[in-house]
């Protein structure tokens, strides 16, 4: 299965830290029984002003990755959607990151505000994703540039705009709005949200913190998927979006690209190349030209010039 995946983590213009944390586990290592072809992706988004919210969250990420040691079950055809292919294992070791991290709070920690973080992961396997998700991190399914779906936050406005107490533009204006109201490891019982979507070549995934959500909007997003361009390309402008716009959180962006075309990718790939680095380029051509133009003129006007005698 062919994937194109970037990722990239910023502390933002406003943080002192970077509390986010994310991990991109892919196919070809023997190890994995989670999935045949495919990537397991995870973001975290440790809790700002709490204790250990990047501790949190690196624990969060380092749980999910032994997942990858299960097997899905993919041989009952009558299992219910939620329970399909790997979803009963993301919802395991979610549970689980929120058991170890909710255990570390009461054996060690002395204070009112309990380390936690948000968790969300992706399975891309070739037709589905599946995705387990905690807190207000999100996860969006991509085609042709537009957003066909993607997860429901778990935050203080989210609510408010679910039961009708508040527009969604009056909950992207609101103080409140990075206020979750489910996390991992601040209560004993976690309830995990689960989704399956179906994927065809050439569909983009998105996951990221909030720290892209709150900066930058849906449109906005929207837009960078279609100008096109590699997945690297895509996570780079919308990272450098979110700070443009104030970058008030520290920002994680993740993009897989699925089954690009094998050729348009390194066209992409190589015009990224050279507008990267196309003044640096330019002058290498140019010594180079040089050096081969004056090598040339040596070489031609050498019998005009006979070596001098020295007596």
């Amino acid at each position: 299965m062919r994937l194109d995946i970037a990722a990239q983590s910023d502390i933002g213009r406003r943080k002192k830290k970077n509390e986010d944390s994310f991990g991109i586990f892919r196919e070809g290592d023997s190890r994995i029984a989670l999935f045949k072809e495919g990537a397991l992706l995870t973001v975290a988004d440790g809790l700002g002003g709490h204790m250990g919210g990047d501790i949190a969250s690196k624990l969060a990420v380092s749980i999910i990755q032994d997942a990858l040691k299960e097997t899905p079950n993919d041989d009952d055809d009558d299992v219910e959607e939620k329970d399909e292919g790997p979803l009963p294992i993301l919802r395991k070791y979610i549970i689980k990151a929120n058991d170890s991290i909710f255990q570390t709070n009461r054996d060690q920690v002395r204070t009112r505000r309990p380390m936690g973080t948000t968790l969300l992961t992706a399975v891309i396997t070739p037709k589905k994703v599946y995705i387990g998700n905690i807190g207000d991190s999100r996860a969006y399914h991509m085609r042709e540039g537009e957003i066909i779906a993607h997860t429901e936050d778990h935050s203080w406005v989210d609510e408010q705009v679910k039961l009708g107490l508040m527009s969604k533009a009056e909950a992207e204006m609101d103080r409140r709005k990075n206020i979750v109201t489910r996390c991992v490891g601040t209560h004993e019982e976690v309830v995990v949200d689960t989704y399956r979507w179906h994927i065809v070549p050439g569909d983009m995934i998105l996951l990221c913190t909030d720290g892209l959500v709150n900066m930058v909007p849906d449109a906005d997003i929207r837009e960078q998927f279609q100008k096109k361009g590699t997945a690297a390309e895509i996570v780079q402008r919308l990272v450098h979006l979110a700070n443009e716009n104030g970058g008030k959180d520290n920002v994680t962006v993740i993009v897989a690209s699925i089954s690009p075309n094998p050729m348009r990718l390194v066209y992409m790939r190589t015009s990224s190349f050279f507008r990267r680095n196309g003044f640096t380029l330019g002058w290498l051509f140019f010594l180079l030209f040089y050096g081969i133009a004056a090598a040339a003129a040596g070489y031609i006007l050498r019998p005009f010039f006979p070596p001098s005698r020295f007596f």
